[in-house]
């Protein structure tokens, strides 16, 4: 009853709100998480890049093959020496408020998501100039050769969502207001609340491609009026209301309860993103006690993967134990430098602890309880930790909370932090160029913010490097290293199912949750 009462009153309320038609087709969906947070050059958080795929358009994507193809983008040329590359626009894109999408547009956003992602860092990097030919033209002049141009053109997550000119010259360090859009959807904020639901509704002024929808490239038809994420934390509430035909969709249920979504004929459990997830521990590298790299190097001895993945998944039908930072079975997989990490070497993380001069310092580790796909690894790391001789102070929270807090440099005891859980998804951890956790430019890396110039110099080499034979033998150098100066720990993979009711179809196979395509019955 509990979740027949939740999805009454959102529906009493949604019909009680002016321009909303009985007559229209409504997919209610059930994310990972309640949406607090709309910028996602602001933060990297799967939910908030989930919705930039919502209401913003990118210039090239990964199709269901990992493929790298236009989207925004019409043609390109690349010159003989490979140092102009001329990119043209689509014909008739447009905002979401009528305005034509120009390469002024493209350019400002551009400029502000390579402050803040390192795949845009490197790029930008070997930027001569970067300008505008004409409205649907623009162009850029390299320095250097680097190989990673389309790469980080089409990276799904932290990817180049483009926003009106306006809006992009937003500081890349301050939130965006103005949610005006290039994408198939449209934000309706005054619907939007925090902590019950966020809803879209199809733009009319977006111009999908002509070819049929494949992973986050191609056609982009939205065949229903409305989706509306329902902010439902208790996910056996959330699967109640699934099963009653309350909702329409849960793009990650618990592994927990597949087998009660089994039983219902009119519920279809289906993997869409089959390179699946990584769990990550995230080191705060700016304070006591993980500025020391021997203090981190214990938690790869002290840390199982096995045990954090049964204390998550619990099916070995959907997680993998896996020692490749590059993800298992892919063209970078190796174990370089953690062929004896992950076992739950105790003698050894107590050896390398006293190394490194532990004196007790607590460590504040975050947790986020409304996650079910990540609330029980905090759990397992800190009993892994205390096993160890570490203290540990674990702080619970709601996962848009921890997003936020994690973007904090104040010391752990004024609201900052030591250590933090989180997941990558498989598609953004197949090399060094992608994989956010490696990045150790300082400020510039992602939150826990290491630096190691060895590392930095090896990545810029593998950017550079066209010689796939020497990329791997750069790929195992920054393993070496990584295991050597650790960035992160990376605590096995897993792949999860979205449970759909049968009389919803089109779902796509893609990196990103997409609702696109969708029809419903």
């Amino acid at each position: 009853m509990k979740a027949h009462r939740i999805l009454a009153l959102l529906a009493a309320a949604a019909l009680a709100l002016p321009g909303i038609a009985n007559a229209q087709t409504t997919l209610r969906v059930v994310m990972n998480s309640d949406l607090k947070i709309f910028d996602p050059i602001w933060t990297t958080a799967f939910i908030v890049r989930n919705h930039a795929y919502m209401i913003y358009d990118t210039l090239f994507a990964l199709d269901g093959d990992l493929k790298i193809k236009p989207q925004m983008v019409e043609k390109w040329d690349v010159s003989d020496d490979r140092l102009v590359w001329t990119f043209t626009l689509r014909d008739g894109l447009a905002f979401s408020d009528g305005a034509p999408v120009t390469t002024e547009d493209v350019l400002a956003s551009l400029k502000r998501w390579s402050a803040r992602d390192t795949l845009g860092q490197i790029l930008y990097s070997k930027m001569a100039k970067a300008e505008a030919i004409d409205a649907r033209t623009f162009r850029f002049t390299l320095k250097e050769k680097t190989g990673v141009v389309l790469q980080a053109l089409a990276k799904p997550s932290g990817g180049t969502y483009i926003m009106p000119r306006r809006v992009a010259e937003t500081d890349p360090y301050k939130q965006i207001t103005d949610y005006t859009g290039s994408g198939p959807f449209i934000l309706k904020t005054d619907e939007t609340r925090a902590g019950a639901k966020t809803v879209y509704v199809r733009n009319p002024n977006y111009k999908p491609r002509a070819e049929p929808p494949s992973g986050l490239a191609g056609g982009k038809v939205v065949k229903v009026d409305r989706v509306e994420w329902l902010a439902i934390s208790d996910q056996q509430t959330a699967v109640n209301a699934l099963l009653a035909n309350e909702i329409d969709m849960i793009s990650q249920p618990p592994h927990d309860l597949y087998g009660l979504l089994k039983k219902d004929k009119n519920v279809e459990l289906v993997t869409l993103i089959k390179w699946g997830g990584q769990y990550i521990f995230r080191f705060n590298q700016l304070f006591k006690p993980f500025d020391n790299a021997k203090i981190r190097q214990a938690l790869l001895y002290a840390f199982t993967q096995k045990d954090v993945l049964d204390a998550t998944i619990g099916d070995p039908e959907y997680y993998r134990i896996c020692k490749a930072m590059f993800i298992c079975d892919t063209p970078y997989a190796t174990t370089a430098g953690f062929a004896d990490k992950y076992e739950g070497n105790i003698a050894k993380a107590k050896e390398l602890l006293k190394e490194g001069g532990y004196d007790g310092t607590p460590v504040v580790l975050l947790q986020s309880t409304d996650l079910d796909v990540l609330t029980n690894v905090a759990p397992v790391a800190k009993a892994a930790m205390e096993k160890i001789g570490m203290k540990v102070d674990m702080q619970s929270s709601d996962w848009q909370t921890v997003v936020s807090r994690r973007a904090r440099k104040e010391t752990p005891d004024k609201g900052g932090w030591n250590a933090m859980i989180t997941s990558t998804g498989g598609v953004d951890s197949l090399d060094p160029l992608t994989y956010n956790f490696i990045g150790a430019n300082c400020d510039k890396a992602w939150f826990g913010w290491p630096s190691d110039d060895e590392i930095t110099k090896l990545r810029q080499a593998f950017a550079d490097e066209p010689d796939e034979v020497r990329r791997k033998e750069i790929v195992e150098k920054i393993q070496l290293r990584a295991a050597e100066n650790p960035t992160h720990a990376f605590l096995g993979q897993y792949t999860d199912a979205a449970a759909i009711r049968r009389n919803v179809t089109g779902a796509v196979a893609s990196p990103v949750p997409v609702f696109w395509n969708i029809e419903k019955k």
